[in-house]
């Protein structure tokens, strides 16, 4: 099982999924639900700018800063230059995704960051939180100080007072700005609102609800995101494998609902739900609600524990995804915490289960899928070993009842053991993945590992196997040849490996997935039969493990019977796939 493991991770791995924590390359087929952040996970994260509001009209850009354009303009070009901790590095730009977008905007218009910050130094900062939704920076001016307020349009808005007008300070018509954000927003942009406010001098101590207030309203500009490509194909595929993906973040409502809906998330503004809303509910009214919700905005990494607390009270399994410190607790909490690779903290990363390298949703879906498929062959390999041991314990148990001799010496049962449970049983680790891995309800955490009939399959094949061992020990005692045990060893031997390849596949034939598929398995098989005929044939071996040749009808004969095991489960799966189709009938 642990080699298993070992293998599914070094996988996920290429799909660019590093597991930190062994246990979570299986735990991966129970998550029912996915919460992903937005940006960078669905989206590209490379933002852009594409439209100002500024001055009561909208723009495709600003004037440049010689153009006889209202100052208004240039205080918006200066602001956008200027209100952001993008650093230059090698001649390199250096930041977050959006600072580095507003940084080249402002640089395309005309607004040098660089040469701005001679003519206005910076003199301090107030750092962008998730409570404000709001960064401040304050620069030297002519006049005194100018404090520069960029954020989320309702938080900026709601602390303005006027707005700047075309070299003057013209009448403030908050409830305009706020339609025009909105209708932006729902075109899928994630809108910015930048203000300003002079002072006199620079304030002894910086308290963000002291400077940020009686600010005087610049502009809007409006950036997009585009969603990743392969995003819509994930979700699709979440769906039909009964898993539900939920965006969570901290971008604007109509943001939020314009990309859910072009990936397919939701096309409802009933299953949205803002950070403001939750705030309100309770944790028993969160529970009841949560599982309606499709899309979250404006919420706070906080509010994240919240979501995923209320998730599992309702016994789903959850997958978080999350990149900043704050998120820590919820990736701690998660079923399964995964925190991005290229923009998050060390602290997300080093509370996740997993590590996304390319900070992709895709990449998740992807895991979930190999989850699945690691967990099935870790049940095929259980099924398989126990059902061969339960053959072998039988055997041994019940051929002193019947008056017939100990059928096996210990080296036998330690050959057995070492080759038909070995190579196998590691064979199986290459499997592919079962017909339909993704269009099945996800498996319950708490289900046994021995559910959907695997014990009776493991009782019944250990009496078959048993079964007709013991026959073939019966019928070589009545001939009379001295070789009967070397016979009882070759049927058990070879009729466990004609059960490993009959349990390849829970439900689908043999004939119809191929020998050839698992590669691995096929040779693991034939390495066996060659063992197997070395300790046979060879002198030396005989010795060792006390047998005889065979002459070649009586080994024929051992092989036939041993293939009845085969034939056997085979007939075992069309029942299961009757029984599947009848229940797909029933369910129509």
């Amino acid at each position: 099982v642990t080699i298993a493991l070992a293998f599914g991770a070094r996988k996920l791995v290429r799909f660019n999924a590093l597991v930190r924590n062994l246990p979570a390359v299986e735990t991966l087929g129970s998550v029912t639900y996915i919460c992903t952040d937005k940006t960078g996970t669905l989206t590209e994260n490379r933002m852009s700018v594409e439209q100002i509001y500024c001055a009561g009209e909208t723009l495709d850009s600003l004037p440049s800063p010689g153009s006889d354009a209202p100052g208004i303009y240039q205080s918006l070009g200066v602001a956008m230059a200027l209100n952001n901790d993008v650093m230059v590095v090698d001649g390199q730009p250096a930041g977050e995704p959006t600072e580095l977008a507003l940084f080249a905007a402002a640089r395309e218009y005309g607004f040098d960051k660089s040469i701005l910050e001679r003519k206005y130094p910076r003199l301090a900062v107030i750092p962008f939180a998730s409570e404000r939704m709001r960064m401040t920076t304050l620069h030297q001016a002519e006049q005194g100080v100018i404090a520069l307020v960029k954020g989320a349009p309702e938080q900026v808005l709601s602390q303005c007072e006027t707005s700047l007008g075309a070299g003057h300070e013209d009448s403030f018509q908050r409830d305009e700005i706020l339609a025009e954000a909105e209708r932006l927003a729902a075109e899928g942009y994630r809108i910015i609102a930048y203000a300003q406010r002079e002072l006199s001098t620079l304030p002894g101590q910086l308290h963000a609800e002291e400077v940020e207030q009686g600010l005087c309203f610049i502009g809007l500009v409006a950036l997009i995101d585009p969603p990743r490509a392969e995003v819509p194909q994930a979700v699709s595929d979440c769906l039909s494998a009964g898993i539900t993906p939920v965006m969570i973040t901290g971008d604007h409502a109509g943001t939020a609902m314009a990309i859910a809906r072009r990936l397919g998330f939701s096309t409802s503004e009933r299953e949205l739900l803002t950070g403001d809303e939750l705030a309100t509910l309770d944790d028993e009214d969160l529970s009841r609600r949560v599982e309606k919700v499709r899309v979250y905005a404006r919420v706070s990494p906080e509010q994240k524990l919240r979501i995923v607390k209320a998730l599992q009270e309702n016994g789903e399994f959850v997958a978080m995804t999350g990149d900043g410190v704050n998120d820590a607790p919820a990736l701690k909490t998660a079923g399964i915490g995964v925190a991005m690779g290229q923009k998050g903290t060390d602290v997300a990363r080093e509370a996740s289960d997993m590590v996304l390298l390319d900070d992709d949703f895709a990449t998740i879906v992807r895991a979930v899928r190999a989850g699945r498929r690691i967990f099935d062959n870790i049940r095929k390999f259980i099924k398989d070993t126990m059902s061969s041991n339960s053959g072998e314990i039988w055997t041994l148990f019940l051929a002193p009842f019947l008056g017939l001799p100990i059928p096996l010496m210990p080296i036998h049962i330690l050959w057995i053991n070492l080759v038909t449970d070995g190579l196998p049983g590691l064979a199986f680790t290459a499997e592919p993945a079962e017909p339909g891995i993704m269009n099945r309800p996800p498996r319950p955490p708490e289900e046994s590992i021995f559910a959907h009939g695997m014990w009776q399959h493991i009782v019944w094949v250990g009496l078959f196997v048993a079964g007709i061992t013991i026959a073939t020990q019966a019928w070589a005692l009545v001939r009379g040849v001295e070789y009967w045990q070397t016979m009882v060893f070759t049927v058990l031997t070879i009729s466990q490996l004609f059960h490993s390849l009959a349990v390849r596949c829970e439900t689908a034939s043999l004939l119809r997935i191929g020998l050839f598929s698992n590669l691995p398995m096929l040779g693991a098989v034939l390495l066996t039969v060659l063992l197997h005929m070395a300790v046979i044939y060879m002198p030396v071996m005989n010795e060792i493990f006390h047998t005889q040749p065979l002459p070649w009808q009586d080994l024929l004969i051992c092989i036939t019977l041993s293939s009845l095991v085969l034939f056997a489960v085979e007939i075992e799966k069309w029942f299961v796939r009757r029984r599947m189709i009848y229940a797909d009938t029933l369910a129509m």
